[in-house]
């Protein structure tokens, strides 16, 4: 397994909501680079498909463009956006799907099960630090840890997750379902 150094794609898009991310742009950048990395581990492809490099792109920027934790809508609404304006309407359910399903708890079963399913697979190894691999060598994971540093993105979830259980408490994790 080899650790793939960048995504032009993915560094494009992430570049123009540089303003939103602010002095979180290398840590969201670099959280969607290690997903990219263990999702190519996990599926066995060499290069991912754009519907997956766009959903990558995509699947977490609502809470910096929209300031909330309950941010898989307007995630998708970018993402939507972005397929409209670039005539890749045709992406648009694959790539919602990925987005929408991200963050399932059980196995996703469904329409483009394996890039849905496998892109879950690989957010949770990046969300856990690797503590969930999916089979993904200890090694791997940690390569690609260094490749991306942190910089600082799980202890801004951290934050994040306990302000929306101060001001939410019966719904802590809004992205979150089964």
């Amino acid at each position: 397994m080899q650790t793939h150094p960048s995504f032009p794609l993915v560094e494009e898009i992430i570049n123009s909501f540089a303003p939103e991310l602010s002095e979180d742009l290398m840590a969201y950048r670099n959280h969607v680079c290690r997903v990219l990395n263990f999702y190519l581990a996990l599926s066995g492809q060499t290069a991912p498909a754009p519907a997956i490099l766009i959903a990558a792109a995509f699947h977490d920027l609502g809470i910096w463009t929209h300031r909330t934790f309950d941010y898989l809508p307007p995630s998708l609404d970018l993402a939507k956006e972005y397929l409209a304006s670039h005539g890749l309407t045709a992406l648009e359910t694959e790539v919602c799907a990925i987005i929408t399903e991200h963050h399932k708890l059980l196995s996703y079963q469904g329409p483009f099960l394996p890039s849905v399913e496998i892109f879950r697979q690989a957010d949770l190894v990046d969300l856990s630090l690797g503590a969930i691999r999916f089979g993904l060598p200890f090694s791997f994971v940690q390569s690609v840890r260094v490749t991306f540093p942190n910089a600082g993105f799980h202890r801004l979830l951290t934050r994040l997750a306990v302000r929306q259980f101060v001001q939410s408490p019966l719904r802590p994790l809004p992205m979150v379902h089964w």
